[in-house]
């Protein structure tokens, strides 16, 4: 039976603290017992991707407990990153895959990477970005593009009110620039409409704060809810009842929840930013959404008044999605890949 070892950070077991990269972390792992690979995880405490004393001492301690063999150890990049006294020891005694969600540069990074007996990414973007950065031989940088779930069409409403945005509220996730475009949307036009945010309020508290009394200050608290992060089951739910997914973000490397929108058929406005309009496109030319300025609250506002001003884009912008779900790679297909890159490594 095929081994693994996971190095990944306690937070991928913690459901208060939900986010795209330990999800993908939590689906690959339980897809490669389903293959039939003994997997032995070993989470690590502490701050990351910046470590304290107790992170170093963490990851130290998961890393005495790889024995030396041919078995693939998979390290999530987020310890990888600055980490490079601990990990490149490692890949000396162990095959070491590194799994990038977010590349992060810098010398620490480029160390471990360098040692790395091979890289998965979940975007081409990220591939693309790694190389460019580091130097990497493009043939040892692997793509694994999240997976998505079959899900039936959402139940659009006729006026596209149902807005949906889904991550922790933090800067890098554009909550601030969602805020201030709600705000000035609520100005801009007399249709109704609804959004829901489901994330974390917790991930940088202060800043939460901030974003939700500035929504109340604005006057639009009857128009936003900040939901806190949702059960699987009730995110399903808060997808099927949405007519459109908002990712304001300023920073993406795939936009998983950009994904799941698809997988229901639901349009997507979104950034411009990262690998985010290759996620919406896939490999054809059509968009099933609209693009704006990462970190533009009035391009953002702009293209919400547009969406609910315009019932045939709505219409078109539906067709795309819709088009746009067969394409979707399935989570099986993640797996193989990760899969097939572990083999490789183990020779």
């Amino acid at each position: 039976m095929p081994t693994l070892h996971a190095v990944l950070p306690d937070a991928v077991r913690d459901p208060a603290r939900p986010s795209g990269g330990n999800t993908y972390d939590r689906r690959v792992l339980a897809g490669l017992a389903a293959f039939g690979w003994r997997v032995h995880e070993h989470l690590v405490t502490g701050r990351w991707p910046e470590p304290d004393a107790e992170a170093r001492r963490s990851l130290a301690d998961a890393a005495g407990h790889v024995a030396d063999g041919s078995w693939p150890v998979l390290v999530d990049g987020l310890l990888a990153s600055r980490s490079p006294d601990v990990l490149v020891p490692l890949a000396r005694r162990a095959p070491l895959v590194v799994l990038v969600h977010l590349p992060l540069g810098g010398e620490p990074e480029r160390a471990v990477l360098a040692a790395a007996a091979a890289v998965v990414t979940t975007s081409a973007w990220s591939r693309d970005r790694l190389v460019e950065v580091h130097g990497l031989d493009p043939a040892r940088v692997h793509v694994a593009e999240p997976g998505t779930d079959p899900a039936p069409l959402a139940a659009s409403t006729p006026g596209g009110g149902s807005f949906l945005c889904v991550g922790a509220v933090t800067p890098v996730k554009g909550l601030d620039v969602l805020a201030d475009a709600l705000a000035e949307l609520a100005t801009l036009t007399g249709l109704p409409w609804h959004c829901l945010v489901a994330g974390s309020l917790e991930v940088d508290a202060p800043f939460a704060t901030e974003v939700v009394e500035w929504t109340r200050r604005a006057g639009v608290t009857d128009r936003a809810t900040f939901a806190g992060p949702l059960t699987t089951d009730a995110l399903g739910d808060a997808y099927a009842a949405a007519d459109l997914l908002v990712v304001p973000s300023r920073v993406e490397t795939f936009g998983m929840a950009a994904a799941d929108a698809l997988a229901r058929g639901l349009p997507v406005v979104a950034s411009d930013v990262g690998g985010l309009p290759r996620t919406l496109r896939g490999a054809g030319e059509t968009l099933p959404g609209l693009l704006v300025p990462a970190g533009d609250p009035a391009a953002l506002a702009g293209a919400l008044r547009t969406w609910l001003s315009d019932a045939g884009l709505r219409e078109r912008l539906r067709a795309a999605a819709a088009a746009r779900r067969p394409t979707l790679a399935p989570w099986p297909e993640t797996v193989r890949l990760v899969a097939d890159v572990l083999r490789r490594v183990r020779g």
